[in-house]
């Protein structure tokens, strides 16, 4: 019997992927956190811990189902997904995580100057000591958020969003997603967003960051995968942990630096022909040339 051919994805066969990740990811990290909200006790010091780093890796769990969807179905992967070589990558992960970072440093010297608290890592050496060192805190920092989620809403989602959407609009839409699948952790003691509470200016401020965050991963992502959009949710988050962000001040600041740099990246990057979706009568060789790997 002869083995089945590879073929191409349509924009169809796009939207039922991303509802399956959707479906998983939100199952699985709803679930889990519903689990950590139901034992009670803080993540920091209680059983509820282990529920609530499992439904982290949610977005990883969808990735992993609609990979071995796709391979069942041999279907090329997404006409904008990205892989480069090794090499390629690393020459793009420095510089990102270093410009991610900084978007939190000025949000933060802005805020400064305009009465908030004044700029200061003291609370970040309390937290690398109490979590045990610089090499704890950056293992805790990578698989927290950046490890656990951008296979998943980047590696995966994000390129069948371009199937059909352009840069931005693929990035607020999914910037929109991504900030509804955080809302159960207000709601679990000990994290980040419960200390803010999900009815104040804070809670609210976060939910907001993750839409400039969004666009920022993108941008990365076309630029050099993966690798690169985990290197800027590595650069905001340990800024972020370093500067002990908690003034709604600064949290405003830094959706407003993030959405300047994001649109402006987005608008320096004048490749039309890269920005538009890649529909169903799109060239073959575009696709299978694009197409060097998918999740």
């Amino acid at each position: 019997m002869k083995g089945k051919s590879v073929t191409s994805a349509t924009p169809l066969r796009h939207k039922s992927s991303l509802v399956v990740f959707g479906a998983v990811t939100f199952a699985t990290s709803w679930g889990f956190w519903l689990i950590a909200i139901a034992l009670g006790g803080s993540v920091k010091n209680s059983p509820s811990v282990i529920p609530y780093v499992l439904g982290g890796f949610g977005p990883v769990f969808g990735a992993i189902v609609v990979r071995v969807r796709r391979s069942r179905r041999r279907e090329l992967a997404p006409a904008h997904t990205v892989r480069l070589r090794l090499s390629m990558r690393l020459c793009w992960v420095l510089p990102l995580l270093v410009m991610a970072s900084a978007t939190v440093l000025a949000a933060a010297l802005l805020a400064d100057r305009l009465g908030g608290p004044a700029l200061s890592f003291a609370e970040g050496r309390n937290l690398i000591s109490d979590i045990g060192g610089p090499v704890p805190f950056f293992v805790s920092m990578l698989v927290a958020g950046p490890l656990s989620e951008e296979p998943g809403w980047r590696g995966t989602a994000y390129p069948r969003l371009r199937a059909s959407f352009g840069r931005l609009q693929a990035g607020l839409l999914l910037g929109v997603v991504w900030a509804i699948w955080h809302l159960p952790l207000f709601f679990i003691t000990g994290t980040l967003q419960a200390g803010f509470g999900l009815i104040s200016w804070n809670g609210v401020l976060f939910v907001l960051t993750v839409i400039p965050m969004a666009l920022l991963t993108g941008y990365a992502y076309e630029r050099a995968g993966v690798a690169a959009s985990i290197a800027v949710h590595l650069g905001v988050n340990a800024t972020i942990a370093l500067l002990d962000v908690k003034s709604p001040v600064v949290l405003a600041c830094i959706v407003a630096v993030q959405t300047i740099v994001a649109i402006t990246l987005l608008a320096w990057q004048r490749d039309r022909g890269a920005d538009l979706p890649v529909h169903a009568d799109s060239h073959p060789r575009q696709i299978v040339t694009s197409s060097t790997e998918a999740p």
